[in-house]
């Protein structure tokens, strides 16, 4: 079976980057623990645009569903929103949100085990 990959495209507006990017920082393990999680990276646009990639990689459809339903939903305060907004009633970092999902078909590794930091 296929890894798959959820890419969250969100806008954010250049007053809440700084917001967002703690909001993230501050849900460091909150995903981590998840049953069949494998990979999280935040993306910060360089430069031209205000989206942000919110890429997680997951074992199945099912384990991201899973936690779809579960933690994801109880962290955002049972809304399912999306920027690292958490539940303490905030208003949301990113003004607007789309999920592009994909199988991982092929990958690569470095031969040599060196990775970039």
């Amino acid at each position: 079976m296929a890894s798959v990959v959820k890419i969250n495209v969100l806008t954010v507006p250049a007053e809440q980057r700084e917001e967002l990017e703690r909001r993230f920082a501050a849900r460091a393990g909150a995903v981590e623990g998840q049953d069949g999680f494998e990979w999280f990276e935040l993306l910060r646009p360089v430069e031209g645009t205000d989206t942000y990639l919110v890429y997680t990689r997951w074992r199945s459809e099912e384990d991201f569903q899973n936690w779809m339903k579960g933690s994801m939903r109880q962290a955002h305060g049972g809304s399912g929103g999306s920027g690292g907004s958490g539940g303490e009633g905030r208003r949301p970092a990113a003004s607007g949100s789309e999920l592009w999902s994909f199988e991982v078909v092929q990958q690569a590794a470095p031969v040599s085990g060196d990775r970039p930091a």
